[in-house]
């Protein structure tokens, strides 16, 4: 009898990512990476590491320290019909590229009556927790969940990095993959060979009955320790990743909640029109008769990113997660 291949392995989130571009490299040599230090460093984080040596200088590009540029250099390659994959190495340097993303990644699709296709990704390192200086800890998500013509997303775990990144690259509109920098030491198990689910279906991660939570990227964890500290108190609560901020899965966000009757979304960004304020208001308006208690948000203070020595008063965290928990119940 053969032996059985083994294709689950255990990795952390940032080498799952690195496997993910190392498998789209492989298969379509249409497929480049491109940014500020990705190939002879391999990125700052070392997400890209190898992958210049292995596929050559004209595939995994150095570039200058120019967003605007790398992001409309990946315009003009998709136009040619390749398939651009672009590092911001930090959140906070995206927006020198924000009017090339907006006014041109955005909107070509459309303004070309849907004859052309802008397949880029754009990778983008997002929030706080790793003790970074100013521009380094952003959480700029709703800026572009906002524009029509992007898809937003962001794993939380290592299974989805490598999988929603094959799906972002395979995808023919321009995707925003933000990636959890303080989760990218985090290990889990990845089978490569899986039949992936839909990149912008969520994903109920722990089942529960009196209450929703719902997170994405690296509140997720947060949220799960939540839901354990939560159950020594006989609180059942059940944890909803979101996975993607644009198109959000609100089927699923209302089919947990009409069963819990509770809602509480948290997110790193400012709670002030971010993510968890669609959310709010649109599950307030499909799930009315449902709700015990109104829709209750934990995030970040609306306020400039704080020295690394007060990021963890900034951060919303386990004491902040169930207070609205709390909060909810008493209703």
């Amino acid at each position: 009898m053969a032996a059985e291949t083994v294709t689950s392995k255990n990795m952390a989130l940032a080498k799952a990512i690195n496997e993910s571009l190392r498998t789209a490299l492989e298969t379509d040599p249409k497929v480049l990476i491109m940014g500020e230090d990705v190939g002879k460093l391999g990125g700052v984080f070392r997400v890209t590491d190898g992958l210049q040596k292995d596929f050559g200088e004209e595939r995994v590009i150095d570039t200058p320290l120019a967003e605007s540029g790398i992001v409309g250099t990946a315009i003009g390659l998709a136009l040619r019909g390749y398939r651009p994959v672009v590092e911001i190495q930090f959140d906070g340097f995206v927006f020198p590229a924000y009017d090339q993303i907006v006014t041109q990644l955005a909107k070509m699709h459309a303004r070309s009556l849907g004859k052309v296709k802008l397949p880029v990704v754009i990778r983008i390192p997002y929030g706080g927790g790793i003790g970074a200086v100013e521009h380094h800890s952003e959480s700029p998500e709703a800026l572009f969940a906002h524009v029509a013509g992007l898809k937003v997303v962001s794993p939380s775990n290592s299974s989805d990095a490598y999988w929603m990144m094959q799906q972002a690259i395979q995808s023919d509109d321009p995707v925003i993959f933000f990636e959890p920098k303080r989760r990218y030491w985090d290990k889990g198990e990845v089978d490569t060979e899986a039949i992936p689910g839909q990149l912008h279906k969520a994903r109920v991660v722990r089942p529960g009955s009196d209450l929703t939570l719902v997170a994405y990227g690296p509140m997720v964890k947060v949220c799960v320790e939540a839901a354990a500290a939560a159950e020594e108190e006989g609180k059942s609560l059940e944890v909803l990743d979101l996975r993607s901020m644009s198109p959000i899965d609100f089927d699923s966000v209302q089919t947990s909640v009409e069963r819990t009757g509770r809602l509480v979304v948290v997110h790193e960004a400012p709670v002030f029109l971010g993510t968890g304020a669609e959310i709010a208001a649109r599950i307030t308006e499909r799930c009315f008769y449902h709700l015990e208690a109104p829709v209750l948000r934990v995030g970040g203070y609306h306020a400039p990113y704080p020295p690394a020595r007060l990021e963890e008063e900034y951060l919303p965290g386990l004491d902040r997660v169930l207070d609205a928990v709390d909060r909810s119940l008493a209703y």
